[in-house]
């Protein structure tokens, strides 16, 4: 499996990361360590997850995907160098307040490797932006992570440009370490949280792009048409807001690609992010061995310059 650089990280990851927002929630714990091993197998390196994942599900606090993570790695199926671990701090957890500050992400690190069952981070992530908190303070909280060897690359989460461009002059100002990657929202339906200005910002800086929602919550596998098809789904929330013409025409364009190549339109969506500039790789989740072939498929698709302007040109 060809790896790509993950921006000036040192990291290299395959074209797809596997999505742990499901281990403990969609996912019961030998469905995700099948899951994952048969990931790793197919030559994929690379698990995203967070400290809050799932707290949302009745009964948790979250931390339950890193958990399960840390069993993962304690089984030896894969050795721990050879696995690339992205989590992330600062998300708002069941109503509690949580942030950027140094005193929060030095606690929520030694909390996360606990539960990791490792000594270091691979690539750490600001969840989102915190407003309260002066940049610096929380680039100098990450400086001594990496510092301590807990973090080796370190990195944000749903930040806009004119944010990730404060944080980097900030890095630059106060000789601390930079965000040096990044993670928007990106797929065929969202595209104007990453194309324009973030990506060029990117581009520009040798910024790894992880990024998220590569599926949009299940709608472009193309099983939900209809608002009667996500009755019952975990994620029924969110398909329904794709249940537009231009969702159903991005799903026509999907369904047309995917039987030209002889893939799923789960396959052909994932990879249609993958080959996109300024991409490095795609989340994406599965929750059972028949969806996770598609994920795996993905990496190795190679999409013609044909099929992927017909695809963009559906989801303009």
């Amino acid at each position: 499996m060809q790896k790509r650089p993950l921006g000036r990280t040192g990291l290299s990851i395959a074209p797809v990361v596997f999505g742990g927002n499901v281990f403990g929630w969609t996912a019961d714990t030998k469905t995700s360590f099948d899951l994952l091993d048969a990931f790793f197998d197919a030559g994929y390196n690379a698990i995203d997850t967070a400290d809050v994942y799932s707290s949302w599900v009745d009964g948790h606090k979250g931390g339950e995907s890193e958990e399960i993570i840390g069993q993962w790695l304690k089984r030896g199926h894969v050795a721990r160098e050879k696995v690339v671990i992205v989590t992330k701090v600062g998300f708002d957890s069941q109503g509690r307040k949580t942030g950027l500050s140094a005193k929060w992400i030095a606690e929520a690190a030694e909390a996360s490797l606990k539960r990791l069952g490792t000594d270091y981070i691979d690539l750490y992530l600001a969840h989102k932006p915190d407003e309260d908190v002066p940049i610096e303070e929380t680039l100098e909280a990450f400086a001594r992570l990496k510092q301590q060897g807990k973090v080796r690359a370190i990195g944000c989460s749903n930040y806009e440009a004119d944010q990730l461009q404060a944080s980097l002059d900030a890095a630059k100002k106060n000789n601390l370490p930079r965000y040096d990657v990044v993670q928007p929202e990106y797929n065929l339906y969202t595209r104007d949280r990453f194309e324009g200005p973030l990506a060029d910002l990117c581009i520009r800086e040798e910024i790894g792009v992880i990024s998220y929602y590569a599926l949009a919550a299940g709608f472009l596998t193309g099983k939900y048409r209809s608002l009667k098809d996500t009755e019952g789904a975990a994620r029924s929330y969110r398909v329904g807001d794709y249940l537009d013409d231009k969702g159903l025409k991005i799903l026509a364009a999907l369904d047309q690609v995917a039987a030209e190549t002889g893939t799923t339109p789960a396959t052909v969506a994932i990879a249609w992010v993958a080959t996109r500039p300024g991409i490095t790789a795609p989340i994406a989740s599965a929750t059972s061995l028949r969806q996770l072939e598609s994920l795996i498929a993905a990496g190795k698709l190679q999409l013609t310059p044909a099929q992927m302007a017909r695809l963009t040109e559906a989801g303009a």
